[in-house]
C-alpha cells in the first residue's frame, strides 16, 4: 500500500490563518473530486472558522472520560475504516486524552500516513521541539505540547502562513482570534508586536533551514536585533516613577519595544524598599503597557544583569546613585558596577530629585519602625530610666548590683521592643550611667571603686547593645514578614483573576 503524504501549515504564532488556509484547501481539493474528510478541527470557538467547515464531511471523533471530565477525540480507526483520499486534522502538536490509543495527535497522523491516507495539518514554530525553549525566551511562555523537528521536516510540503504583526493585533483586536475579555490581556503579553516580529524572523529561518547558525548566536548570549527590550530598576525609592517614566519613553521610541521593571530583593530577607512606593510603581508600569518582575539577589548588580540578560534586554535604566560623594569614593556603586558587567546591554544612568540625599531610609542599619514608636522609644529612655533608677534606689542596700543590672536591662529590651535599635543603645548608655551613679560604690558619684564592678558595667552595657540589636532585628522580621504575606495575598488576588479571564 502507498503511503499518503503530509502538508502542514506552520505558523508563527496562534491566530495567524493556519486553519483557514488547511480547510480552504480541503474546499480546494474536494472541488477538483478528491474525496475529503475532517478528522479533527480546533476552531477554538471562532465563528468564521466554523463556517468555512461548511460542508466538509466531518468523522464522529471517539468520546472519552477522564478526570470526571468528558472529552472528544479523533477516532483514528474510523477515519482508516471511512478510507478518504485526504483527511484533516488540525493542530498537530495536539496532547491526545490518557487512554487514546496514541500520546500525540502527530502519531495519529502517522498511522493515517502509514495506511495510505494523505494529512492536512497545523503546527505553530513555537510547538517545535528544537525551538521550545527559545520561544519561551522571547515570549515568556512555556508550551508543553511539542512535535519532533524531524517529523515535520519529513513532510511532503510545509507551508509558512505569513501575516505581519500589525495586521494580526488587528485581528486580535477585532476579536476574530480569542474572547473579547481576553483581547487587552494577549495584546499586552504574548501579541506584543516584539514578540511577533521575533517569532516570525524564527519560522522563516527554520524553513531557510539557517536557524541553526542564528540560535547559537543566542545562546552564546547574542540578541534578537529585530525587537528591543528596556528594562528600568526600582530600588522602592520615589525616585522610580522618574525612572519609569524615562525608561517608557526609551521603549517608545523603537517601535514594539517591551517595557519591564524589577526590582531586586536582598537574599538576606532585609528589605530596603517602600511595599507602597512600589505597589504604585508597579500600577504606573503596567498603565504604560510594560510588566514587573521581583528577583531575589545578594548583589544587586550581578542579579540585574542575571535578569536583562535572562530576559534578552538591550537596554538597562538605572537611577543614579543615592549615596554621598564621599561613599562614592569609597565604592563603586551599583550603577557603575552594573555598567562594568553589563556587556552588549546599553545602560542609561538617570538623574534624579534624590541624588546624593543618601540610602533609603529602610535600608539595611536603620530602623523599620514608624518615627512616632522611635520617639516613644526615645521618650521612654529618657524618662522611663530615669523613675527606674529613682525607684530602685531605697532598695540597694537590698539588691545586689547583678538584680539592678537584670531590672535595667529589662528596661532596654523593653525600649528595643518600642523604639527599636537606636532609641535601645541609646538606653543602654543611660542605663551604664546609672548603675554607676546610683548602684556602684562609692555610690552617687561617676566614679567606681571595685575592678570587678568594671568589668560588670562593660558587660552589661556590650549585652544590653547586643540584645537591643537581636529585639530590633525580630522587629524588622516581623514586619517583613507581614509584608510579605500581603505582597503573597495581593499576588493572589491577581493571579486568581487573571486565571479567570478578567483583569487584575
Amino acid at each position: 500500500m502507498a503511503r499518503g503524504q503530509l502538508r502542514i501549515y506552520l505558523g508563527a504564532a496562534p491566530g495567524v490563518g493556519k486553519t483557514f488556509a488547511l480547510l480552504g484547501e480541503a474546499h480546494r481539493r474536494k472541488g477538483r473530486g478528491t474525496d475529503v474528510v475532517v478528522g479533527s478541527v480546533e476552531t477554538h470557538g471562532r465563528e468564521h472558522t466554523e463556517r468555512l467547515i461548511g460542508d466538509l464531511e466531518i468523522v464522529p471523533g471517539k468520546t472519552l472520560s477522564f478526570g470526571g471530565t468528558t472529552f472528544t477525540e479523533m477516532d483514528i480507526d474510523a477515519v482508516i475504516a471511512r478510507r478518504p483520499q485526504v483527511a484533516v486534522v488540525d493542530e498537530l502538536a495536539h496532547t491526545n486524552v490518557p487512554g487514546s490509543r496514541n500520546a500525540k495527535r502527530w502519531q495519529d497522523v502517522q498511522e493515517l500516513i502509514e495506511a495510505g491516507i494523505t494529512v492536512l495539518s497545523t503546527v505553530n514554530i513555537q510547538h517545535l521541539e528544537s525551538l521550545n525553549d527559545v520561544v519561551q525566551q522571547i515570549a515568556g511562555i512555556a508550551d508543553q505540547e511539542t512535535v519532533p523537528d524531524d517529523f515535520v521536516r519529513h513532510a511532503d510540503q510545509v507551508e509558512l502562513v505569513d501575516m505581519t504583526p500589525e495586521a494580526l493585533r488587528r485581528r486580535m483586536a477585532h476579536g476574530n482570534v480569542y474572547p473579547p475579555a481576553k483581547v487587552d490581556a494577549a495584546l499586552g503579553d504574548y501579541f506584543r508586536v516584539g514578540n511577533l516580529t521575533a517569532l516570525r524572523e524564527l519560522a522563516l529561518l527554520w524553513l531557510a533551514d539557517k536557524v541553526d547558525e542564528q540560535l547559537e548566536k543566542y545562546r552564546a548570549g547574542g540578541i534578537w536585533e529585530t525587537r528591543e527590550r528596556v528594562v528600568v530598576a526600582l530600588t522602592g525609592g520615589p525616585e522610580g516613577d522618574t525612572l519609569i517614566r524615562r525608561a517608557a519613553r526609551v521603549a517608545a521610541r523603537t517601535k514594539g519595544a517591551d517595557l519591564m521593571a524589577v526590582h531586586v530583593c536582598r537574599a538576606d530577607g532585609l528589605i530596603g524598599a517602600d511595599p507602597a512606593l512600589l505597589a504604585r510603581q508597579r500600577v504606573l508600569v503596567e498603565s504604560l503597557g510594560g510588566t514587573y518582575h521581583q528577583v531575589t539577589g545578594g548583589r544587586v548588580p550581578a542579579a540585574l544583569i542575571d535578569f536583562a540578560r535572562g530576559v534578552n534586554a538591550t537596554q538597562l535604566v538605572l537611577g543614579a546613585s543615592r549615596r554621598s560623594r564621599l561613599a562614592q569614593i569609597l565604592s563603586a556603586g551599583v550603577g557603575l558596577t552594573t555598567t562594568n558587567l553589563s556587556g552588549p546591554i546599553d545602560v542609561h544612568l538617570v538623574a534624579h530629585e534624590q541624588v546624593g540625599q543618601g540610602r533609603l531610609r529602610l535600608a539595611a542599619g536603620t530602623s523599620p519602625l514608624s518615627r512616632s514608636r522611635r520617639l516613644a522609644g526615645f521618650a521612654l529612655t529618657v524618662l522611663g530610666l530615669p523613675l527606674l533608677a529613682v525607684g530602685l534606689r531605697p532598695l540597694r542596700d537590698d539588691l545586689s548590683l547583678a538584680s539592678n543590672m537584670l531590672l535595667v536591662l529589662a528596661a532596654v529590651v523593653a525600649v528595643a521592643l518600642v523604639g527599636g535599635m537606636w532609641p535601645a543603645v541609646a538606653a543602654a548608655v543611660i542605663g551604664f550611667g546609672l548603675l554607676n551613679y546610683f548602684f556602684t560604690e562609692p555610690f552617687d558619684a561617676f566614679d567606681i571603686a571595685g575592678r570587678e564592678n568594671v568589668l560588670a558595667l562593660l558587660v552589661f552595657l556590650v549585652v544590653a547593645v547586643a540584645v537591643a540589636a537581636v529585639v530590633d532585628l525580630a522587629a524588622r522580621r516581623t514586619r517583613e514578614a507581614a509584608a510579605a504575606s500581603a505582597d503573597a495575598s495581593t499576588l493572589a488576588t491577581v493571579a486568581g483573576s487573571v486565571l479567570r479571564g478578567g483583569r487584575p
